[in-house]
């Protein structure tokens, strides 16, 4: 054969393979059509409530969590996912407005009764996806306002937020996650339910497809399991498979794991429908645990700015466009997931208002992103109160507060909101210091710098937007129990080690 026809062969032999694999990769990464008939996708977002870093077995955990390992090993797993606040509240807001909390004025977890609120204004997720025809609904935990309406209160609720339907609680499933007593559906309470909690929410979620589902139309489903958030309850016979542990915490692995099943429900019933090709899953907690040892390695807990409160585990699953089997140790936060649905689901974002999250398509679909805004947490009532994250390092500011502080935001809270400055700073590279052990700030004095600089200026501007809340309970009312200096020191005592204090 001559060789000039051999070589134009071997060139036609090397384009076919590259043609083949160039189809064989937009088969598998493209948008597919759902059982709904259209390309738009599908987007179900899932959070545990209080559930460490470390708890699921994909993360390093003890608990039985087949389900959400499997979407974590298949999908796109992240390292350095963070929740939106140390607490519930607060943490929510992040994820449904893509907007720092505080702006929006949730500055602590809401309280029964609290006049502390989602204020109508903000727009949510759902808010953006219903009128491009989405169907919105909401499972679980809601904490963002009362639930059912007080009319003395009187603040939005799930419909007014977007959701056109809604089987969910104020706050956490009571007496516990066991036969709870407080779910509401559509606005009515509907009494006690027989049950786990999170088996009850995934009931929920198979009824909607059943009675409400429609099939030409794309949908949102936003699942806010109640687990592991105590008070625990957990069956008996997965309590058994931990006999190497004692009661207390086999109970709480058995209660991450049947949380894991109820989400292995909600998987299946997109999967059985052919729509788990065209549906987006997120998965998260929303904060830190309050556990000792469901943090892993990092400091801190539930509650705390160090990176145990509020560094949790975020999984990224959408088979017919995101690349899988992949983990990415790239930063992200909550607030990242309007921007990144937004334009998923070709809706546009409000130009009214300043977002705190960007689009994170470009890396989910294989590639990179560029943050130019700093990620920065502000929670008025630990100590320390601010982190921010830029790039590799976390700076932590602490203010100089000796007052007590209650439970709940209190009336001279508010003032103290708005006024609070950081006083001392910590700075940590926590890429090679994940446990936020080795203060930099007088080994790297120039980082220091512009860190607290671009920290004060984002900080006044939030403080500058948020709300001032009126009515809220009189300090002298209530239980002020929150000493700061001293939970600053019993951070310090229980999580650094001996020669880094």
């Amino acid at each position: 054969m001559p060789k000039n026809l051999c070589c134009l062969l071997f060139l036609l032999f090397g384009l076919n393979q590259a043609v083949n694999a160039q189809n064989n990769w937009s088969q598998n990464y493209k948008v597919t059509k759902g059982e709904n008939g259209g390309t738009r996708p599908n987007v179900v977002v899932i959070l545990a409530d209080d559930m460490g870093y470390a708890d699921l077995q994909g993360y390093g955990g003890v608990a039985n969590t087949p389900n959400l390992d499997a979407l974590a090993s298949k999908g796109v797993k992240f390292t350095n996912c963070y929740a939106g606040a140390p607490n519930c509240s607060p943490s929510r807001v992040g994820l449904l407005t893509g907007r720092i909390p505080a702006r929006a004025g949730m500055y602590s977890y809401r309280p029964p009764g609290s006049v502390m609120h989602l204020p109508d204004n903000e727009r949510t997720i759902a808010e953006l996806l219903k009128p491009a025809g989405y169907q919105t609904a909401h499972f679980g935990k809601w904490h963002l306002s009362v639930l059912p309406q007080d009319k003395e209160l009187n603040q939005p609720q799930p419909n007014q937020q977007g959701f056109d339907y809604s089987l969910g609680t104020e706050n956490n499933a009571q007496p516990s996650h066991l036969n709870p007593v407080n779910f509401i559906r559509n606005g009515n309470p509907i009494g006690e339910q027989k049950g786990y909690s999170c088996q009850l929410v995934a009931d929920e979620v198979d009824l909607w497809f059943e009675q409400n589902y429609q099939k030409e139309q794309p949908f949102f489903l936003y699942v806010a399991f109640h687990e592991p958030h105590a008070k625990v309850a957990s069956p008996d016979n997965l309590i058994a498979n931990y006999p190497d542990y004692d009661k207390k915490t086999a109970e709480y692995f058995a209660n991450i794991e049947n949380m894991d099943l109820a989400a292995g429900r909600i998987l299946q019933a997109l999967k059985s429908r052919g729509l788990d090709n065209n549906t987006m899953v997120f998965f998260a907690s929303d904060n830190g645990p309050y556990r000792i040892g469901s943090q892993g390695e990092l400091r801190g807990l539930k509650g705390e700015v160090y990176d145990g409160g509020i560094k949790v585990p975020g999984i990224f699953t959408y088979p017919g466009a995101f690349p899988g089997n992949r983990e990415i140790d790239t930063p992200i936060w909550f607030q990242d997931l309007l921007p990144t649905i937004g334009e998923l689901c070709e809706v546009a974002i409000p130009k009214d208002r300043k977002y705190d999250g960007i689009n994170l398509l470009p890396l989910l679909k294989g590639g990179a992103i560029q943050r130019e805004k700093p990620m920065l947490w502000y929670f008025y009532r630990s100590s320390p109160e601010f982190a921010m994250r830029k790039g590799d390092y976390m700076l932590i500011g602490r203010s100089n507060d000796k007052v007590p502080r209650t439970h709940g935001v209190s009336d001279i809270d508010m003032a103290f909101i708005k006024r609070i400055q950081p006083e001392f700073f910590e700075l940590y590279n926590v890429s090679s210091d994940a446990g936020q052990q080795m203060d930099l700030a007088a080994a790297e004095p120039e980082k220091l710098e512009e860190m607290k600089n671009e920290m004060l200026a984002l900080l006044e501007e939030v403080k500058t937007e948020g709300p001032e809340w009126e009515g809220l309970p009189k300090y002298n009312e209530q239980k002020a129990n929150h000493n700061k200096p001293g939970e600053f020191k019993r951070n310090q005592k229980r999580f650094l080690l001996k020669g880094n204090e």
